[in-house]
């Protein structure tokens, strides 16, 4: 008998116990879409973190200032205006392997440009900022030298507020207002697009640091050279706990930080939030992968316990095929079949089922999720494995029966 008779006579024998076969592939339906939705979840945060890593800048280490009170209730970080810009300059002088030092400041406020209008975000900043940040121009150029101490009313613009503001028409050289005060546009930031937590990186306005201080009205009332958080850029990634705790025990020197007080800062080292955000989606995963397997076992188990079922209720169809010349190999063969047309078809219905479940998931939820051809080939995979692995003992058993005894079963 050639293989593809096998195959067909496989075929018809599962057709005759239609709703028996679907409820036995029921299982591997299961574990392959959670498969699928496993592997996409996991692809896609994986790839959202390699984004907001290039985003973010390499080896960056943010420091923040202080935690503030209102009588007894204590306010988030930030809250309470404990850094300098002399503190950014003596972090630069003072400590090895700081190669970028830039302070800033943040307001929110409404841009305004001819009769459009939209509400930003206004940064406030010294000349290493868009290095450490990793900021690309898209067009324009950059501030000068001068416009940083001079307090230029000049300003760069993020992708989304060109298009809010502008649409397609090219906005260097014209003039916008930031809270009434006319700034003129020398240069548009390349798009960095949204963060894996859907923050849109691209909705910003900056301004040399001493504008924002000096010129804009919201900026005039931070006293003296206070700022809000100071960007560092740390030569090379081996220096960066060393570094860290260089800048934490300096700052305490300058803000006379008493042993045992808290400190009136915060130190951040990027590559620490974004490792727990990848031990997160590691957890994550394998917690999805737990249950893939858990229902591909399960499927598996109904497929063998199935294809021992009809094993057992074929023996005269089987001692009559091998009376008539069938081999042990070619009754192997066929209930293998059996076990694989099974599987692969409650593969392909879950794969049906993953895809559309990950798709749902990307929509309704923040989880970002990335299909590939390698998902597919991965759940076909699986699909085939199962049908091998728990198919093989029935139709082993099949083989081995003995004709004359399988003709005398009632």
């Amino acid at each position: 008998m050639k293989p593809s008779d096998t195959v067909v006579l496989a075929l018809q024998s599962l057709r005759g116990n239609l709703l028996r076969s679907a409820l036995t592939a029921l299982g591997v339906i299961i574990g392959i879409a959670a498969v699928i939705v496993m592997v996409a979840i996991g692809e896609g945060t994986q790839a959202a973190l390699d984004r907001a890593i290039s985003q973010l800048g390499s080896n960056r280490l943010e420091v923040l200032s202080g935690v503030g009170k209102t009588g007894a209730t204590r306010l988030g970080t930030g809250s309470k205006w404990t850094l300098t810009e002399s503190d950014a300059l003596a972090i630069k002088n003072e400590i090895d392997g700081i190669a970028y030092s830039a302070a800033s400041v943040r307001i929110g406020a409404q841009v305004v440009a001819g009769s459009a209008n939209w509400a930003s975000t206004v940064y406030g900043v010294d000349p290493d900022y868009f290095a450490v940040n990793n900021w690309q121009l898209e067009s324009g150029q950059w501030f000068n030298p001068s416009d940083y101490p001079g307090a230029a009313k000049t300003a760069l613009l993020g992708a989304t507020v060109r298009q809010n503001l502008f649409g397609d028409e090219n906005p260097v050289g014209q003039t916008i207002r930031i809270e009434r005060v006319p700034i003129q546009v020398v240069g548009v930031l390349a798009a960095k697009g949204q963060g894996g937590f859907g923050q849109d990186f691209d909705d910003v306005v900056f301004v040399p640091l001493e504008t924002a201080k000096r010129r804009l009205p919201a900026g005039k009332s931070i006293s003296g050279d206070y700022v809000r958080q100071i960007s560092l850029g740390v030569a090379t990634a081996a220096q960066m706990t060393t570094t860290q705790e260089a800048i934490a025990d300096l700052l305490r020197q300058r803000h006379r930080v008493q042993t045992g007080e808290q400190d009136d800062f915060q130190v951040r080292n990027l590559s620490e939030i974004i490792a727990t955000r990848t031990e997160t989606t590691r957890l994550m995963s394998i917690l999805l992968s737990s249950v893939a397997i858990i229902s591909l076992v399960v499927g598996g188990i109904g497929i063998m316990n199935i294809m021992l079922v009809s094993v057992t209720e074929r023996f005269r169809e089987i001692g009559l095929r091998m009376a008539v010349g069938a081999s042990p190999r070619e009754i192997k063969q066929q209930f293998l079949s059996e076990a694989l047309a099974i599987s692969l078809g409650g593969g392909a219905i879950g794969m049906a089922l993953g895809i559309v479940g990950a798709l749902v998931a990307g929509h309704m939820s923040a989880l970002p999720v990335r299909l590939s051809p390698e998902i597919i080939l991965l759940a076909t995979g699986f699909a085939l494995a199962t049908g091998l692995f728990f198919g093989y003992y029935p139709a082993h058993k099949a083989a081995k029966l003995d004709p004359i005894e399988a003709l005398r079963t009632e």
